[in-house]
C-alpha cells in the first residue's frame, strides 16, 4: 500500500495481487474464469458452477425479501454497481443471448481510493483487509444474501421481484 499525491489530492494505492484475489475467490467457492489488471482496478469474472440455486443477490425493495434484507451485511447500489462502503464494484454476467446468468458475475476491486476511505467500523484499508472483505462478500453471495438497492444496472438473481430470472 502506498499513499500517492496527485496535485492537492492524496490517494491510497493498493498493490493487489491478482493471483491472491483469484485464490480468495476459489476459497470462497467461486471459479475465477478471468482476471484482468486494469489501470485503477482488478476485474474478475466469477462463477459458481454446479450450484443448483442462484447467487443470493436479491432486490431489497421487494417486501417478500424482508427476511434476507435484515440479515445481509452487504448492499449494492443498483445504479452504479458499487458495493456500499467497500472498494468493490459488481455487475451481472450475461450469456451469449443476453440472458442473466444466475450463477456468475463480474467484480472489480478498486486499487485507487481516497486517503480518507474507511471500511465499515472505521477500519483502515490495506491489501489484507481487502482480501478478507472480498472473501466475506463472496461468502455472503453464496450463503447469506446481498441486497441490491434500486436502479436498473444491477439486477437481482434470487428471491422475489420483477427482475429476477426464472430459468
Amino acid at each position: 500500500m502506498q499513499v500517492v499525491s496527485a496535485g492537492q489530492h492524496k490517494f491510497i494505492w493498493l498493490e493487489l495481487d491478482p493471483n491472491i484475489l483469484a485464490e480468495v475467490a476459489r476459497q470462497a467457492g467461486f471459479q475465477c474464469q478471468q482476471v484482468e489488471v486494469l489501470k485503477r482496478a482488478v476485474a474478475m469474472v466469477l462463477s459458481a458452477p454446479g450450484r443448483k440455486s442462484p447467487l443470493l443477490l436479491f432486490d431489497a425493495a421487494d417486501p417478500g425479501n424482508l427476511g434476507w434484507f435484515s440479515r445481509c451485511q452487504f448492499y449494492v447500489d443498483g445504479h452504479t454497481g458499487a458495493v456500499l462502503q467497500t472498494p468493490l464494484l459488481l455487475a451481472n454476467q450475461r450469456d451469449g443471448s443476453g440472458y442473466l446468468l444466475r450463477d456468475a458475475l463480474r467484480l472489480q476491486v478498486l486499487k485507487e481510493l481516497p486517503v480518507h476511505f474507511r471500511l465499515p467500523g472505521r477500519q483502515p484499508v490495506t491489501e489484507q483487509t481487502v482480501y478478507a472483505l472480498l472473501y466475506n462478500f463472496l461468502h455472503a453471495l453464496l450463503n447469506v444474501g446481498v441486497a441490491v438497492c434500486g436502479g436498473p444496472v444491477v439486477k437481482a438473481l434470487a428471491g422475489r421481484g420483477e427482475g429476477v430470472p426464472r430459468n
